[in-house]
């Protein structure tokens, strides 16, 4: 999932304030599970500006609404016609989110009301971890399911560093060695002989090869 944290209340207010009528867009996939961009934070959010409106003497149409995933077309078709009357729009969506609208709604101004952190999981309620960084070149299968290029901290491709002591990293104690991750998943697995085996240096052509990576999928492949 994408995880994403809200950006200060005041420089959000910095960039709304201008406007007579706002519409808060909630994303409620990604951001909506670590409670950052979900409807619930878009109601909270556009209460909050129009007390801040209220405050500074300013009149101002706030109302909010949510989309499914502000990533997809067919999620924006109950919302169009608000989303088309605003002025401006506060986007809760992830960065993704933010840049679907602004070229959907071309010309309405949107504005980021998070700032995208990581693709992450759920490491307990309310703890999100990075563990992916989308590289383009998946080495999942040979480390176990533990990513070395997101989880070391030296992206090392072959083993830990002279740094690791007891299991963790140099750069501190309560970081695991993703290292010594891949060697205790491995272990278990009983596929241990794949930690004797090298693995190239990273390609990071792959990862930013002439501009924005795109993917197509071709009716028939399934």
């Amino acid at each position: 999932m994408i995880v994403g944290e809200q950006k200060p209340f005041d420089e959000i207010w910095e960039m709304v304030k201008d406007y007579n009528k706002l519409t808060v867009v909630a994303c409620n996939t990604c951001v909506a599970v670590c409670h950052q961009g979900g409807n619930k934070e878009a109601e909270l959010m556009a209460s909050l500006l129009r007390m801040k409106a209220t405050q500074e003497g300013l009149e101002i149409e706030i109302v909010h609404v949510g989309v499914e995933r502000q990533c997809e077309h067919e999620f924006y078709a109950a919302v169009q016609e608000m989303i088309g009357e605003s002025e401006a729009v506060l986007s809760l969506g992830c960065g993704i989110g933010v840049q679907f609208m602004a070229e959907k709604f071309q010309t309405i101004p949107v504005y980021p009301g998070l700032n995208t952190k990581f693709i992450g999981d759920v490491v307990e309620k309310g703890v999100f971890q990075e563990k992916c960084q989308a590289c383009g070149d998946c080495l999942l299968g040979i480390t176990g399911g533990v990513c070395p290029i997101t989880r070391c901290a030296k992206r090392v491709m072959n083993g830990p560093c002279g740094g690791s002591t007891d299991g963790k990293c140099e750069i501190s104690k309560d970081q695991d060695c993703a290292w010594q991750l891949i060697i205790n998943r491995l272990e278990a697995m009983g596929k241990l002989d794949r930690y004797e085996k090298l693995t190239p240096i990273k390609d990071w052509s792959k990862d930013r090869a002439g501009g924005p990576r795109k993917f197509r999928y071709e009716e028939g492949d399934e």
